[in-house]
């Protein structure tokens, strides 16, 4: 019978960070980090760095290897944290046998991180001490617990960027407004911390409105502006389109402030999203001074609604709006009587001369198919047409206030005033009963269920009202738009020996809504406001 065999067991020998310590010190590093000033004293960044120091120092068996400490930055990523990297860093290189910090929600905040770094410092054989929960990840048999704590940390940062949120709608909610002075071209931060107007730049803005409704392409505004030496706000020489067309589209241009157009998405990765309706939004009207006055605004907004309704050309369309085009304006507003298709500026070539005419689009590009009757106009015939009516339209400029103040109508009649007026006296009688509700809550001396139902009714009828009374202020506001639009109108006529010779993109722009072409020898001019001239081609 064979003897078994003799078998003696060698133990392992782990060179973990507690195994090293019999030969030599350990190089010790601490990790703190502050998220906010609001925490106590005793937590705060210098404390925690002199706390270490000197924990570190009075053990025998340790050697400081640093403290590593960021300051007043988030935890929920740990790429932003230059120190905390920094300190992996110096353990991947062995420079570092053991880290010690104050709690997993100091270390991470996020469950993925946390156990991804403790396992990689493991696998380096490096421990990671959290005093709060006494734990070393060297000793643990199990990640259940460091997986449970940092859950709860993650957790608890959810909840503060939950309470973080609700303190910025909140703000939002009573109109206070933060400005990025460093983006906005224009204004400044005044002494009594609301915006200041910068005369120089505010000129600036002002031409890119009036270029814009001048029929201007971002293309020619951004050559323009680069032409005169005009700066942007960060004092970059090159202006690009899409800055000029945030600068149209910026409503703090015109003294109010919408607040909420982004929001943070995810409180672990802070990514920035756009609000398009999932959160609510907030308009603070006249906020600040503005640079530009409302209808200018309002007439940009609808003209940049315009052009970016225009498409190009295709086979699939018949009756296609056509490309925006800010060189000619008849691109714009000369229309197919028989299709309703815009026209072309386009150039015919005969006997080697070359003559410019406008031709139906569909005509065009489909042939007689579509649309067999629309004749093709010279341009220098139109043009003298567009003159005549418009000359038309400033001899009869009583005639045509009459007929503007009819089609408006009743529109200008601003109303409800009286209402306006009792709805603000209510809702302030509705914010005293509330404040006075909480006093009860506050002494004790009242049933909670029967205030619960009393804040709900407050609250019912304060929305209620509320919607009202910004139903009511929006009429009054178009109101007095359309005044203004009215004024503007009658500014223009107002010289009755007024004459135009030349064709004027710029003033055609302005007066005429568009141009319906009727036959080879007759136009229809629709001005703006609803005045209508027939005029012959000659």
């Amino acid at each position: 019978m064979p003897t078994a065999p003799n078998v003696t067991i060698i133990p392992a020998k782990v060179q973990t960070a507690e195994s090293r310590s019999k030969y030599h010190q350990l190089r010790v590093a601490a990790y703190c980090r502050v998220s906010t000033a609001q925490e106590e004293q005793q937590n705060s960044y210098q404390v925690q760095i002199a706390y270490y120091t000197d924990l570190i120092n009075r053990k025998k068996e340790w050697t400081l290897a640093g403290i590593f400490a960021d300051e007043g930055i988030s935890g929920t990523q740990t790429k932003k944290r230059t120190e905390f990297n920094r300190m992996i860093r110096m353990c991947k290189n062995k420079k570092i046998d053991l880290v010690i910090t104050k709690s997993i929600s100091r270390f991470a905040r996020n469950t993925v991180d946390c156990l991804e770094y403790v396992r990689q410092l493991k696998d380096l054989g490096i421990g990671v001490i959290f005093e709060k929960e006494n734990i070393n990840t060297l000793t643990m048999t199990s990640e259940f617990m460091i997986a449970l704590y940092g859950s709860f940390a993650q957790a608890e940062s959810e909840s503060i960027s939950k309470n973080v949120s609700w303190g910025k709608e909140k703000a939002y909610r009573e109109g206070k407004v933060q400005f990025q002075y460093k983006y906005l071209l224009g204004y400044k931060k005044g002494t009594d911390g609301k915006p200041e107007i910068v005369p120089e730049e505010a000129e600036i803005v002002r031409l890119i409105y009036t270029l814009f409704l001048d029929g201007y392409s971002m293309t020619r505004i951004k050559k323009i502006l680069e032409n005169k030496g005009y700066l942007t706000a960060q004092g970059k020489k090159v202006w690009n389109e899409s800055l000029i067309r945030s600068i149209l589209k910026n409503e703090k241009y015109v003294g109010d402030a919408l607040l909420q157009k982004t929001f943070t998405s995810d409180c672990i990765t802070h990514k920035v999203v756009k609000n398009h309706g999932e959160r609510p939004m907030y308009l603070v009207t006249d906020h600040h001074v503005p640079i530009v006055d409302r209808d200018t605004y309002n007439r940009v907004q609808q003209e940049l609604a315009r052009r970016s309704s225009k498409r190009k050309v295709s086979d699939k369309t018949i009756t296609e709006q056509g490309k925006y085009s800010s060189k000619y304006a008849l691109t714009e507003l000369l229309i197919c009587g028989k299709c309703g298709t815009p026209y072309r500026r386009t150039t015919w070539t005969s006997r080697g001369k070359k003559q410019i005419v406008w031709r139906c689009i569909s005509r065009l590009e489909h042939g007689r198919r579509y649309c067999p009757d629309s004749p093709t106009i010279k341009e220098e015939q139109l043009h003298k047409a567009i003159i005549r009516a418009i000359n038309n339209y400033y001899s009869c400029g009583n005639d045509v206030e009459k007929i503007l103040k009819a089609n408006i109508g009743n529109v200008l009649e601003c109303q409800g005033q009286e209402e306006i007026a009792a709805i603000g006296k209510r809702l302030k009688e509705i914010d005293k009963a509330r404040n006075d509700l909480i006093s009860l809550i506050a002494t004790g001396g009242c049933d909670e269920d029967k205030l619960d139902i009393e804040f709900e009714k407050l609250y019912e009828e304060e929305q209620s009202l509320s919607e009202r009374l910004a139903m009511l202020k929006s009429k009054n506001q178009t109101s007095a738009e359309t005044q203004a639009k009215l004024d503007k109108i009658m500014e223009l006529i107002d010289n009755e020996k007024f004459e135009l010779e030349t064709f004027d993109n710029v003033l055609v722009r302005k007066l005429i809504e568009c141009v319906k072409v009727l036959s080879k020898n007759e136009i229809l001019v629709i001005f703006k406001g609803g005045y209508e001239v027939r005029t012959e081609i000659e």
